[in-house]
């Protein structure tokens, strides 16, 4: 088992997720099983609790792991399906070791961070790294380590002390350590300062962990002067700083890595396989893309895109399967709202122009009742104005209420998350869903979704197959009562669980593209291999587009 561990240092956000997944990418490329691992030195046992607005999005794994968004970088970037265990956190490890400890197993030794926590932290890494992840059934050949946070940190320093000792365990000529670090540019002469990154550096190899590759974050390339100037201070060869400047697109990330000679210093062929070469053509097919399409997003959480991660990149798979370049019209959807035109009628009126221009509307996930009553005004404009809609988890929901509200006549119907005793709840809790714990107790992971009808477009696109299996994340949904009226009006629950009571898939009669499903998609999009109701939504967008 080789491993490659990607640190960062001056200050987070710089693309250590990005840069370990592009290195997985190289080292597929040559013929190696990956697997990954990132960890995560939060006290959190899971990112399942935590705001979008401060973490991003929750990633949603087949097996209902709820964890940081790296990990949707590496299963898009690398086509694999990771579990909870390939997310490590400071909450998982600490609850490991006291339940071993209350069981007796330390047999009346003080139980220490080191060696105990850091032990702990070595075996999770090794048990994980040997989990097959492709599909394959076969053990991985190679583990990507991504440690969050920065060099530095104080919560970050077991792990810096674990990987350390790791090295040793198994063998320095099977571990690489790639250090993530900034080089900005200063003043009105443009020179780049390598001195933050000196520090950074200085600071690993004093916690004893030297890097063997530094991966610096500019603007623009980076001068050999720099190079070598880095290379001298920070112990490391002038062939191993390599530049990943600003580039049109992530896809590049690989290549610019790959042409730095990356693959020659890892010591692997990344020619082994057509995969390098297949990346190319679709990063320099992404900057060719000219005709365009308009989705409006109307969310609540669109000051923070990353918060949407998984969701833009869906769009953008799909647009490249389609041919388009994509634009994005971020749409708050309290701004929809009649109350917001009294509060500031220039972001009403642009919010609603943004809407009405839009060539398809995408209404995401999310919780809670803030702007709620936007995204159903989205719902109504997309049904009415025979606007292409996709509607994820609560975007299904807030369509289903409009279409309660708006055909059947049922005024007041609302969903009981937002209202106590609404007088039509069209969408309700979910029974067995706990009312007291908030970490873990949703209807999480992948679940099937058996088709109620032999023809309709959502089908089409997911091919044959009696059922589809797609990942899940939560507590309400629509009730089982008014399914049938809801149905004899028109939309249609082509998809439901296996227990044929739960909607899962709804899709409007004589519309261009009206769907919504209670799972999201998003997590399981791969570039190459888009999603199908966001390729459906891309393909009715781009006829509306023309």
């Amino acid at each position: 088992m080789k491993y490659v561990v990607v640190s960062g240092g001056v200050l987070s956000g710089l693309g250590k997720g990005v840069t370990a997944s592009s290195i997985g990418v190289l080292l597929k490329s040559s013929g190696l099983k990956i697997t990954s691992v990132k960890i995560d030195p939060y006290l959190n046992s899971d990112a399942g609790t935590m705001s979008p607005f401060e973490h991003g999005e929750v990633f949603v794994l087949d097996d209902g792991g709820e964890v940081d968004l790296d990990l949707g970088n590496y299963e898009r970037f690398l086509d694999i399906n990771l579990g909870k265990n390939n997310n490590l956190t400071t909450g998982k490890i600490y609850s490991k070791v006291i339940e071993s400890e209350r069981r007796g197993d330390y047999l009346g030794k003080t139980v220490q961070v080191i060696p105990h926590i850091t032990d702990a932290i070595q075996d999770w890494i090794e048990d994980v790294a040997h989990v097959p992840a492709d599909g394959s059934g076969d053990v991985p050949d190679a583990c990507i380590i991504e440690l969050g946070g920065t060099v530095g940190d104080i919560e970050s320093a077991p792990y810096i002390e674990a990987l350390r000792q790791f090295q040793f365990r198994v063998g320095r000529e099977n571990i690489s350590f790639v250090h993530v670090s900034l080089v900005p540019v200063m003043g009105p002469v443009g020179e780049q300062k390598t001195k933050p990154t000196q520090h950074s550096v200085k600071e690993l190899r004093g916690l004893g962990i030297t890097p063997d590759i530094l991966v610096c974050r500019s603007t623009s390339p980076m001068t050999e002067e720099t190079k070598e100037k880095l290379a001298a201070f920070c112990h490391v060869s002038p062939d191993a700083v390599m530049s990943t400047h600003d580039v049109p697109n992530i896809y590049h990330v690989p290549l610019m890595l790959e042409s730095q000679g990356l693959c020659k210093i890892l010591n692997v062929n990344c020619n082994n396989t057509n995969l390098l070469s297949e990346w190319k053509k679709m990063a320099l097919n992404l900057d060719t893309l000219t005709e365009e399409v308009n989705i409006a997003m109307v969310g609540k959480y669109t000051d923070l895109s990353d918060a949407y991660l998984s969701v833009i990149k869906s769009l953008q798979h799909a647009a490249m399967a389609v041919n388009r370049k994509l634009n994005i019209d971020w749409i708050e959807a309290s701004h929809l709202e009649d109350s917001w035109k009294s509060q500031s009628s220039d972001e009403f009126d642009t919010a609603w122009d943004l809407l009405r221009n839009a060539n398809g509307v995408l209404v995401p996930g999310g919780f809670g009742d803030r702007g709620i009553e936007g995204k159903i005004l989205a719902a109504e404009y997309a049904r009415t104005s025979k606007t292409p809609y996709l509607g994820i988890c609560l975007g299904l929901q807030v369509a289903t209420i409009e279409f309660c509200r708006n055909v059947l006549n049922l005024t007041g119907a609302n969903s009981t998350e937002f209202e106590d005793n609404p007088p039509y709840p069209a969408v309700i809790f979910m029974p067995e869903i706990s009312k007291t714990h908030l970490g873990g107790t949703m209807r999480l992971g992948s679940r099937p979704t058996l088709w109620q009808v032999d023809e309709c477009k959502i089908k089409s696109l997911y091919g044959d197959g009696e059922s589809v299996d797609e990942r899940h994340r939560h507590r309400y949904e629509v009730n089982p009562d008014i399914i049938k009226d809801i149905e004899a009006a028109g939309l249609v629950f082509v998809g439901k669980d296996e227990t044929g009571q739960r909607c899962e898939i709804f899709e409007l009669k004589d519309h261009p593209w009206f769907i919504g499903v209670q799972f999201h998609p998003e997590f399981k999009s791969r570039p190459g291999k888009p999603s199908p109701p966001f390729l459906g939504l891309l393909q009715a967008s781009s006829e509306n587009a023309s």
